[in-house]
């Protein structure tokens, strides 16, 4: 089984209340089995909302709040979501396909924290919780090897 951020089939879970529909990611999803989840929904974060990058290290949206928690929690929720259908179907959780440079699951590059669409190194929180369970990712923009 695969998880996919569900903002790339299609769902409107974005911050400001879109999606991210990506034709091939959709295509995957018809032809593999896929669990579709929004770790930013699942920390109970509202849509819309303001965005958030990461600085230092904390999720900060565009006001300045932190919302630090809310990412962490709604990445633990996206995996237990993720482990819970897999162990459901019988399957294991073969890999991902996530929203590159999400602050939740963008994958060697996210949104440097300055809001002004520029990149940095660095990994969103579901993407780095997906490396510590040994979860092989990728984003839209890559092709998977699977």
């Amino acid at each position: 089984m695969y998880i996919v951020s569900a903002c790339l089939a299609g769902v409107d879970c974005r911050y400001d209340g879109g999606n991210n529909e990506c034709a091939w990611v959709v295509e995957f999803a018809k032809s593999h089995a896929c669990v579709l989840v929004c770790p930013e929904s699942a920390g109970g974060l509202p849509k819309p909302r303001p965005p958030a990058e990461i600085i230092a290290g904390r999720a900060v949206d565009r006001n300045g709040k932190d919302v630090t928690e809310e990412f962490a929690a709604g990445a633990a929720a996206a995996y237990e979501i993720a482990e819970s259908a897999a162990k459901a179907a019988g399957e294991a959780i073969e890999g991902a396909i996530l929203k590159a440079h999400s602050p939740s699951c963008g994958r060697g590059v996210v949104y440097d924290g300055s809001f002004s669409g520029k990149l940095t190194e660095g990994d969103g929180f579901f993407a780095k919780l997906l490396m510590v369970k040994g979860v092989a990712a990728v984003t839209e923009k890559e092709v998977p090897k699977w």
